[in-house]
């Protein structure tokens, strides 16, 4: 199946648009794990056991790993998921933006060194920075459009005098994703879940581009207007926790604690799509 197909998929199998995000801070971890980098998979593969039919995708955020030179953890995490949860679409969260050869080697290493069936990508240097992801037949690949941080507004926020129009970039940005860079059918876009406003003009420009919404739990974003700004029966959308749900408890019970704060998450998504 492509991604968008995965995603239809598991959205109808685990009745979720949760996107359970993996951002493993050893500093975070629970009393018997706490401080040590080596534990990073143990970590999150118990998060993983503990969620996996209740999300619609997972999120691992790079970043995270290779700070802990634990990228040979990612790659025992990634195969992990795939064994207990191989219908739920993995989304490497890398936000590369290089272009040319180097953006190939960048696709190289999300598509075949970790098997993600997606990616998050900065489009500021164009088409160009995008174009080697969708080489990759069936891949997914998400465009930075209004991102859920408050100085996103600087560049994000900008309007275009020379586009016919002069709409804001990331309005440029969305257009973009839903028509002529779409060329694999397999293009998304981040949108904040802190700016709801924001969410329902990137659904008014890319009406069937699925979104990735970041911002929901520690960060603030409301599950409810979330939801009712880029949910559509024909349009999917993906709502990212993470740390709500990674650090519910620093105790033993640390999975338990995850999945009680998922199954709220999932079932409060859920209720708003009413």
């Amino acid at each position: 199946m492509t991604f968008i197909e995965q995603l239809r998929a598991a959205e109808r199998q685990n009745r979720s648009l949760l996107c359970v995000g993996l951002d493993p801070e050893p500093t975070k971890f629970p009393s018997r794990l706490k401080g040590d980098a080596n534990k990073i998979y143990d970590f999150c593969a118990r998060i993983v056991d503990a969620t996996a039919d209740l999300a619609i995708a997972f999120k691992p955020q790079i970043a995270y790993f290779a700070a802990h030179r634990a990228e040979g953890q990612l790659e025992r995490l990634m195969e992990h998921i795939r064994r207990v949860a191989p219908d739920v679409p993995i989304i490497l969260d890398a936000k590369r933006g290089d272009i040319g050869s180097t953006a190939e080697q960048y696709a190289i290493e999300a598509f075949e060194r970790y098997g993600a069936d997606a990616v998050t990508l900065s489009p500021f240097m164009g088409f160009d920075s995008v174009a080697p992801y969708l080489q990759h037949e069936g891949k997914g690949a998400f465009l930075l459009c209004r991102t859920s941080n408050p100085g996103g507004a600087d560049l994000q926020g900008q309007r275009l005098a020379s586009v016919e129009g002069e709409p804001l970039l990331y309005e440029h940005v969305a257009r973009l994703a839903q028509g002529p860079w779409n060329l694999n059918g397999q293009l998304g876009l981040v949108v904040g879940a802190t700016y709801p406003a924001e969410i329902e003009r990137v659904r008014e420009l890319a009406p069937t581009v699925p979104l990735l919404i970041p911002g929901v739990g520690a960060q603030g974003g409301d599950a409810v207007a979330t939801v009712r700004a880029g949910w559509r029966t024909d349009a999917p959308i993906i709502v990212n926790s993470s740390r709500a749900i990674c650090y519910a408890s620093n105790g033993d019970d640390f999975a338990e604690a995850a999945r009680r704060v998922a199954l709220q998450t999932r079932d409060a998504l859920e209720a708003a799509k009413q």
